[in-house]
């Protein structure tokens, strides 16, 4: 039995986070650039894309670029630009047709100006769009966005707008960049690490953790599918007992 039949459709994760992990090690195995890699993981984005939204789920949120990745070889970082450029330029028909609406989270005022054009130009086309809402996380890092929380509170208190008192976990999270979606119930992370790498921190807090040997580039709906699967074998208890959640 192929696994999509086996998932049980009540009980998707409305969110789902990845952080694509492998690229620059399948194109080392292949003897390639790490770039052959970059292009080849867009075609695991196209497919697990599809696969969520044959599912119904709603949110999917990749770990496209962190803040971290501006320090990786000038070469490497201006092909994945130019390569970003090019692919929401290929996919945009293709968010228009599935009604994928395409969103962005980070610092992206640092990107190549070209890259922020294409990708605001992407995000106002299918702005109406109502199926799967595909996010990019680029020039993303969660310590910072976490930092520029407290200090948009901080000034907001400064100001008068907000009191002290009034500060609770709606009041932070209205301050992410994730401010209109909910949090992932699913963070999947391929490539054979098992760590967080400075992603949703926050948002997490009550993740399950999914981890695969697979490289990105290999990874496709199936995997998506079987992750999820173990996703719905977990008993989520949030803190209180069996009995409790049962």
């Amino acid at each position: 039995m192929e696994y999509l039949d086996q998932i049980d459709l009540l009980r998707l994760p409305k969110h789902v986070a990845i952080i694509m992990d492998g690229n620059g090690r399948w194109a080392k195995e292949k003897g390639k650039l790490r770039v052959f890699g970059h292009h080849n993981g867009v075609v695991s984005v196209r497919d697990v894309v599809e696969g969520a939204d044959k599912l119904g789920i709603k949110y999917v949120t990749l770990y496209t670029f962190s803040s971290e990745n501006w320090n990786r070889p000038k070469f490497e970082v201006m092909a994945i630009m130019e390569l970003m450029v090019s692919t929401i330029h290929k996919e945009i028909a293709g968010f228009m047709k599935n009604n994928i609406k395409l969103n962005a989270i980070g610092d992206l005022d640092m990107l190549p100006a070209k890259c922020l054009k294409e990708l605001n130009a992407a995000m106002q086309k299918t702005s109406l769009n109502t199926g799967v809402v595909l996010t990019l996380a680029l020039s993303y890092g969660s310590r910072r966005e976490i930092l520029q929380a407290a200090k948009n509170i901080a000034i907001q208190v400064k100001s008068g707008e907000l009191e002290v008192e009034d500060i609770n976990e709606n009041v932070f999270e209205r301050n992410l960049f994730t401010n209109d979606m909910p949090d992932p119930e699913l963070l999947i992370r391929t490539g054979g690490e098992y760590r967080i790498s400075n992603y949703l921190l926050w948002q997490i807090a009550y993740a399950e953790l999914y981890f695969t040997t697979k490289l990105w580039p290999d990874f496709r709906k199936e995997d998506l599918y079987e992750a999820i699967l173990d996703y719905q074998k977990r008993e989520r208890r949030f803190g209180m007992t069996s009995e409790q959640v049962n």
